[in-house]
């Protein structure tokens, strides 16, 4: 028997209603055709709602955001689901659970994301194991208000599984927080948990992570099979890796049996540490690390009417992270694409990513098309990947469809 709804409420509108039918969990401000609260008292931001439809139809509860433009995180569309210690301590089990079953050995799983925000029900919530480091990020005024449990759970659930965690460190360091009404910060959770440095080893490769000033949350995990993928392609090859950041491609196609491998990087302290990386794991002598900007490093290489490559990788940052910019991205992306092409020898191979959500697959692949055909040569696909399963894509919420990756041969 359903509970007595103890929530106040938020009636949608048709449009909203479809849309939370369809098995999205996010309720935007103008789907809200008014608020229900019998107590008569202010809503309280990241409180509990349920939402309903006009004619009455429950649809969901979720956490109330009173400054985002997406009004309700759906947390739960079970009628019968009780918000207590228990309901979270399932969600975290689920998720571990999850990862235990897909990644597949201790290694993988002891550099893994964790909790991936809708994907696993926690709204705005990720996660990232860093060997014994927990790395969190809260884009959610709900979650930030339930964090607590939240994360006592999360360790109580893992010492279960034989995982000591050293700390739990907060990289709330972002300004999306903002809209949500949340302070900017980053720090130890707690208390100090010692040095914010970190070892973690990934397809057999070592990495020193530093969870406090590394890009995002320390170390980009969603690439894992990616790179491995890249190993097993570059035996023999002379491989130029460009926005390596910490080297993961480079020391994978390394240790792979690469011929050469050149890591390119915009940023000075990026190289220092693939360089420092490649040392680690005894890969630097047949590596060399470049500071640069890979929109000028592709054209002058080209000028030289030489090719020195016959592998190149271009794993870039994400060009947009909003609709308005996808334009000029598609143009970004088209330029080093277009270079990388026009470098390679008939015969040589691409690997190719883009991170960013909003370059949907049909434009990126659209855009590779064009490139191609400018190029003049023609894409023969050897593969088409996507994130690791650690960052689980639920194909009713495209926001979790965000990376793509491909690799050709170009003849």
């Amino acid at each position: 028997m359903k509970q007595v709804r103890a929530f106040p409420r938020l009636i949608i509108t048709k449009k909203g209603t479809n849309w939370v039918q369809s098995g999205h969990p996010w309720i935007y401000e103008a789907e809200v055709i008014r608020m229900e609260n019998q107590s008569g008292e202010d809503p309280e931001n990241g409180s509990l709602f349920d939402a309903v439809s006009e004619n009455g139809r429950y649809l969901g509860t979720g956490y109330l955001s009173l400054h985002s433009k997406i009004r309700l995180r759906i947390l739960s569309t079970n009628a019968n689901d009780v918000f207590d210690e228990a309901f979270y301590r399932r969600r975290v089990r689920y998720a571990l659970d999850y990862r235990k079953t897909v990644m597949g050995n201790e290694a993988d799983l002891s550099a893994c994301r964790l909790i991936f925000g809708e994907s696993d029900g926690f709204p705005g919530l990720t996660v990232d194991r860093f060997n014994d480091l927990l790395v969190t990020q809260v884009l959610s005024y709900g979650t930030e208000k339930n964090k607590d449990l939240i994360y006592r759970l999360l360790l109580e659930e893992l010492e279960k599984d034989g995982v000591s965690i050293r700390g739990l460190y907060e990289r709330n360091d972002v300004s999306i927080r903002k809209l949500e009404g949340l302070p900017e910060y980053k720090g130890w959770y707690s208390s100090s948990a010692g040095s914010p440095l970190t070892r973690i080893c990934e397809n057999g490769v070592f990495y020193d992570v530093d969870v406090e000033n590394g890009q995002k949350t320390g170390f980009f995990l969603d690439q894992k099979y990616n790179r491995l993928e890249v190993a097993r392609l570059a035996r023999g090859k002379r491989v130029l890796d460009c926005f390596t950041h910490t080297g993961s491609f480079a020391l994978n196609a390394a240790r792979g049996g690469a011929l050469s491998v050149t890591a390119v990087d915009i940023s000075k302290t990026a190289v220092e540490m693939a360089e420092n990386n490649a040392k680690l794991n005894g890969l630097e002598k047949n590596m060399e690390f470049i500071t640069a900007d890979v929109f000028e490093l592709l054209p002058e290489l080209i000028q030289k009417k030489q090719r020195p490559y016959d592998f190149i990788i271009l794993d870039p940052p994400a060009f947009t992270k909003s609709r308005k910019t996808v334009g000029s991205a598609e143009r970004g992306y088209k330029e080093i694409n277009l270079r990388a092409m026009q470098l390679l020898p008939r015969g040589g191979y691409l690997a190719t990513a883009s991170c960013s959500h909003f370059m949907s697959h049909e434009l990126f692949e659209k855009m590779l098309k064009s490139a191609a055909k400018d190029a003049g040569v023609t894409l023969k696909q050897i593969e088409v990947r996507q994130q690791a399963p650690d960052h689980p894509i639920l194909w009713n919420v495209p926001e979790t469809d965000y990376l793509k990756f491909y690799i050709f041969q170009i003849i």
